[in-house]
């Protein structure tokens, strides 16, 4: 049957409304092309940016060591004549020992009865960063290279000595006595200060528990505790 003029005219009609109706799909599309609100990246695709390691303060800076806070950097030279950059050990656990070889508190903490040398040498083995820092002003004998070795040698000792003949580094931290132990996490946090245990020369008081506080500390941080005692009174 052919269509009449009229049936033509509705036909026409119809496929006129169909491709207008096309064409504003089309311009609405392409005008959303490259408009900031809409041209949004997917949360789901988004890159989540990485926060960047927070920079140690230096002693240059003049900051103060301080419990909870990032520890103090600094380069000093070993008895060996190397540079040792304290956060160049940064995500290793850092125990920072003050040592005079001249101290009879130093003596006896590597000597047979002493505690040091055996927790130096396990820790070492561990994977824990250890240092001993020589704040002794250089005109005193007790600071000079020869007399380091020597302490090292007489008791058999593998301790990494650096100096700090000036102490800006001592003063820093705040350091007291020999030895005053300093403990840094894997974060670079301060997390103990004080002394190496609580027998002085190897006696405790009364009827108390001997107990490393170094050691303690480092088996709370181990299990992602808080350090119960982050500090103590250093004695030397």
């Amino acid at each position: 049957m052919k269509p009449t003029p009229k049936r033509r005219l509705l036909q026409a009609l119809a496929l006129v409304a169909i491709a207008a109706g096309t064409y504003a799909s089309t311009a609405t599309v392409v005008s959303t092309i490259g408009d900031p609100k809409t041209d949004q990246p997917k949360k789901d695709d988004a890159k989540k940016e990485e926060k960047k390691d927070e920079a140690w303060p230096t002693v240059e800076s003049g900051t103060k060591a301080e419990i909870g806070k990032l520890a103090i950097d600094f380069t000093l030279k070993d008895i060996d004549g190397k540079d040792v950059k304290l956060s160049s050990f940064k995500g290793k656990t850092i125990v920072l020992e003050w040592f005079s070889p001249g101290c009879p508190a130093c003596k006896f903490a590597y000597g047979k009865d002493g505690p040091m040398k055996e927790q130096h040498e396990r820790l070492t083995k561990e994977g824990v960063v250890w240092l001993a820092v020589n704040s002794e002003d250089d005109a005193r004998p007790a600071s000079k290279i020869e007399a380091n070795k020597e302490f090292l040698e007489k008791y058999k000792a593998s301790t990494r000595i650096v100096l700090d003949p000036s102490g800006v580094v001592g003063k820093a931290y705040g350091a007291k006595t020999t030895p005053h132990m300093f403990l840094i996490d894997k974060k670079g946090m301060l997390v103990y200060q004080g002394a190496i245990d609580n027998a002085p020369n190897g006696e405790v008081e009364k009827d108390a528990t001997k107990t490393n506080y170094i050691d303690a500390a480092l088996k709370e941080i181990n299990a992602g505790k808080a350090v119960t005692t982050p500090k103590t009174k250093s004695y030397g």
